[in-house]
C-alpha cells in the first residue's frame, strides 16, 4: 500500500540533482553554440572559393599562415565561453549547497531561511501583549474621565470599541496560554499561533486608534477648551485626597488585627498613593496654566498626565479598601469552613489535610492572623468536590487574589512582563466560570509581576 502510494507520487528533485541538470544545460548549451559558430569561423568570408575538383591547390606559406590565424580566432573564443560555463556551473552548485545549508536544521528538515526564529518571535510577541495589555488599560482610564464628564451614552462608541478591544485581547492571552502549555508541540503551528496572537493585538490597537480622534474631540468638548475636562479630574483629585488619609487608618488597623501577614499585599501602597498624588497637583497645575493661555495641545498633555497619576492613586487606594472587606468577609466564614472542612474529610484518611486543618486551629488561638490565608489552606485541604461554606470560601479566595494581582499589574504598568499578565487573563477566565484553578493561578501571576518589578526596579520583593 504504502509502496504503491510512493511510486503514484511525482519524485522531487534535490538541489544536487538540479545543480548537476542546469550544468548539462550549459555544457549542451555550449556545444550547440560552438556547432553552429566553428564554420562560420574556418571560412573566410571576403576570399572567392576556388574549384578544388579539377586542379587542387598547393600549400603556400600564405596558406599556412591564414589557417593558423583562423585556428587562432577559433580557439579565443572557445576558450572564453568555456571558461564562462565552468564558472556558471560552480557557482550554481556552490549557490545550491550553501542554500542547502542554511535550510536544513540538524533534523534534517527542511525550515525556510527567511522565517525568524521561533524564540525570536516568541520575545516579539510577548512584548506585544504586555504592550497592548498597557495600552488597553491606559484607555479604559481616560474613558472613565470622559464618561464621568459627559455620561455613559456620550461615551457609548468609545466604549463598545474598548470592549471589542478586550475581547481580542482576551484571546490573545488565551492563546499565548496554551502556547505557554506546549499546545501544539510542531514548530510550524507554534509559529501561526504566535502570528494568530499578533493579529489579535493588532486588531485590539486597531479598533482604539479608530476611536481616538473622536474621543479627543469629546474630551474637549469642541470648542470648550479643556475647562471641563480639568474640572473632573481635579474634582477627583479631591477626593482621593481624603481617602488616601483615611487608607493609611485603614492599614493600621488591619495590621493590629491580622498581623503584618494579613497587609503585606497592600504593604508602601499609601505611600505610593500620596507620591502619586503629588505628581498629581504639578501637572494638574501646569495643564490649568496652559489652558489658560490658549497651548490646547501642551495642556491636553498635562492634564493626561495628571489623570493616570490619579488612576494609579485610586488604584493603590481602592486595593486597600478591597482587603479590608475580603479581610473581614474570610473571618467570618473561617470557623464555618473548617467545620465544612471537617466533615467532607469524614470517613477517609489524609494525615495532610488533618495536619492542616489542626495548623489553622492553632493560628486562630494563638492570635493575629491571616485569615484570607487560612481559607485557602482549609479550602485546598478538603479538596473538590465543594458546596455550601467551602465553595462560598472558595470564591472569595479566588477574586481576591485575581484582583489583587490584577492592581499589581495595573500600578506597575511597563514593568511587568506577558507572562504575569498571561497568568492573570487566565485566572480571570477561570474566575468566571468558578474553576477553583483561578486562585492558585493569580498567586502564581503575581509571584510573576512581583519578580518582574524586582529586576526592573531592584526593589525588594
Amino acid at each position: 500500500m504504502t509502496s504503491s502510494l510512493i511510486r503514484g507520487r511525482p519524485r522531487r528533485a534535490s538541489p544536487s540533482h538540479i545543480s548537476v541538470r542546469i550544468v548539462h544545460t550549459l555544457v549542451g548549451g555550449l556545444a550547440g553554440v560552438v556547432w553552429l559558430v566553428l564554420p562560420g569561423m574556418t571560412i573566410n568570408p571576403g576570399a572567392p572559393v576556388p574549384d578544388t575538383r579539377a586542379h587542387p591547390p598547393a600549400a603556400s606559406a600564405s596558406d599556412a599562415a591564414r589557417d593558423e590565424t583562423s585556428a587562432t580566432y577559433l580557439l579565443l573564443p572557445l576558450a572564453v565561453v568555456g571558461a564562462a560555463g565552468i564558472l556558471a556551473g560552480y557557482v550554481v552548485v556552490r549557490r545550491a549547497r550553501h542554500g542547502r545549508t542554511r535550510a536544513e536544521p540538524a533534523g534534517g528538515r527542511l525550515v525556510p531561511a527567511a522565517l525568524p526564529d521561533l524564540a525570536e518571535l516568541d520575545g516579539r510577541t510577548s512584548a506585544l501583549l504586555a504592550e497592548t495589555d498597557d495600552r488597553v488599560r491606559a484607555d479604559r482610564e481616560e474613558l472613565d474621565f470622559a464618561g464621568e464628564r459627559t455620561g455613559a451614552e456620550a461615551v457609548a462608541p468609545f466604549t463598545q470599541a474598548l470592549e471589542g478591544a478586550e475581547a481580542e485581547l482576551a484571546a490573545a492571552f488565551r492563546m499565548r496560554q496554551r502556547y505557554d502549555d506546549g499546545v501544539p508541540g510542531d514548530d510550524t503551528a507554534r509559529r501561526h499561533l504566535l502570528a494568530g496572537i499578533v493579529g489579535r493585538c493588532a486588531e485590539a490597537v486597531r479598533r482604539l486608534d479608530a476611536q481616538r480622534e473622536a474621543l479627543d474631540r469629546l474630551r474637549a468638548l469642541e470648542g470648550d477648551g479643556l475647562g471641563p475636562a480639568l474640572e473632573v479630574a481635579e474634582a477627583r483629585f479631591r477626593d482621593l485626597t481624603g481617602r488616601t488619609a483615611a487608607a493609611g487608618a485603614t492599614v493600621a488597623d488591619l495590621t493590629g488585627r491580622y498581623g503584618r501577614t494579613g497587609t503585606a499585599s497592600v504593604a508602601g501602597q499609601v505611600e505610593r498613593a500620596k507620591d502619586r498624588l503629588v505628581s498629581a497637583t504639578t501637572v494638574l497645575n501646569q495643564a490649568r496654566q496652559s489652558s489658560d493661555l490658549g497651548e490646547a495641545e501642551q495642556a491636553a498633555r498635562h492634564l493626561r498626565a495628571a489623570e493616570e497619576d490619579i488612576a494609579l492613586a485610586a488604584s493603590l487606594v481602592t486595593g486597600v479598601d478591597r482587603l479590608a472587606s475580603a479581610l473581614t468577609a474570610a473571618a467570618s466564614l473561617v470557623p464555618a469552613a473548617l467545620t465544612g472542612a471537617e466533615a467532607a474529610l469524614a470517613g477517609r484518611r489524609d494525615p495532610a489535610a488533618d495536619r492542616v486543618l489542626t495548623g489553622v486551629r492553632d493560628d486562630l488561638i494563638a492570635g493575629p492572623y491571616d485569615p484570607l490565608d487560612a481559607l485557602r489552606r482549609i479550602v485546598r485541604a478538603a479538596g473538590p468536590p465543594r458546596d455550601g461554606v467551602l465553595s462560598a470560601a472558595a470564591w472569595l479566595v479566588a477574586r481576591h487574589s485575581v484582583t489583587t494581582a490584577d492592581d499589581f499589574v495595573a500600578t506597575h504598568r511597563g514593568q511587568v512582563g506577558a507572562e504575569a499578565r498571561t497568568h492573570l487573563a487566565e485566572a480571570r477566565r477561570l474566575l468566571l466560570s468558578e474553576d477553583p484553578a483561578a486562585d492558585p493561578l493569580a498567586v502564581r501571576a503575581l509571584e510573576r509581576a512581583m519578580q518582574d518589578t524586582h529586576r526592573a526596579t531592584g526593589a525588594p520583593l
